[in-house]
């Protein structure tokens, strides 16, 4: 599938002009017993759409359990490297995308800032869709006043800047390794165990996996020091992480292929990582003593 017909099957999914919306868009919200948090600002990146490693049932689930005035897509939301090899998308991303409208059309502010794997968004800067700002970068203030940078992180990646091929085979290697994710939590399932990610578990075991993460974290919180900002919430690593170097206070969001992981601002500017699975696990593990 070319960028272009992938670029108009996901716009397709815009509402229509005021008065003629989707029917989708009236249907009520599936009836929760839990309260939603209500937050400032959430970040959330690298869902890689259109892959089966992408975990787009916790993902909707998030999103439905959250109410916040700003919502920041950090990058590779969609993975058109996968899709330009074959096309994956099964209904669950259909609804994330609907719940992402449904956010924007009911007045959660969305910024869509494009990554590596959607790179083809990019040429969509300064347009919106759907309610749905796209932009290469941005600048977000805290309730309590500090700047910080929002970019999705690839521009200080060495290796995609540098020698794009080995990024490419990197992405080989991790998508047969997410495939064996896939198969190891399809057998956890028929043992009714939680989602539990083999590839995360490795990325924070090899020596080598670490030296880079720390490399990669000092370079953005170096380019947000000369940005004149006080922070820099990125993605790209898949490492959500809350880390302080000298003035500049790093933040990553993680990811919703390994992680699952969102950043999130309270209303009294308070910063802090979600692990979604984690939580998904907790409430499990609360129901299943409460029926024992």
């Amino acid at each position: 599938m070319t960028t272009a017909k992938l670029s108009d099957n996901l716009l397709s999914e815009r509402p229509a002009a005021s008065g003629n919306l989707p029917t989708w868009f009236e249907k009520p919200e599936p009836r929760s017993f839990q309260p939603k948090m209500r937050l400032r600002t959430v970040w959330i990146s690298d869902v890689h759409l259109g892959t089966a490693g992408c975990q787009a049932g916790l993902l909707s689930d998030f999103l439905h359990s959250v109410e916040c005035e700003t919502l920041y897509l950090v990058g590779d939301i969609v993975d058109g490297w996968r899709l330009r090899k074959g096309w994956y998308w099964p209904d669950q991303h259909n609804e994330v995308i609907r719940r992402l409208l449904k956010m924007a059309h009911r007045g959660t502010r969305v910024i869509y800032i494009p990554g590596n794997h959607d790179e083809m968004f990019r040429d969509y800067a300064g347009l919106t869709f759907g309610g749905i700002e796209v932009q290469l970068e941005a600048i977000h203030t805290t309730a309590d006043g500090r700047a910080l940078l929002i970019t999705h992180g690839d521009a200080f990646d060495g290796i995609v800047l540098y020698a794009r091929w080995l990024a490419f085979l990197g992405d080989q290697a991790y998508t047969l390794l997410l495939k064996a994710n896939v198969i190891l939590n399809a057998v956890r399932r028929r043992f009714n165990l939680p989602y539990w990610s083999l590839s995360s578990y490795l990325k924070k075991r090899v020596k080598n996996a670490v030296q880079y993460v720390g490399q990669y974290e000092e370079v953005v919180a170096r380019e947000a020091s000369m940005r004149g900002v006080q922070g820099v919430v990125c993605g790209h690593i898949h490492c959500a992480e809350i880390r302080q170097f000298g003035d500049i206070t790093y933040y990553n969001d993680g990811d919703w292929v390994e992680s699952c992981t969102a950043l999130t601002e309270a209303k009294d500017g308070t910063m802090s990582i979600i692990d979604w699975a984690a939580h998904v696990r907790a409430k499990s593990a609360k129901s299943a003593m409460a029926t024992a």
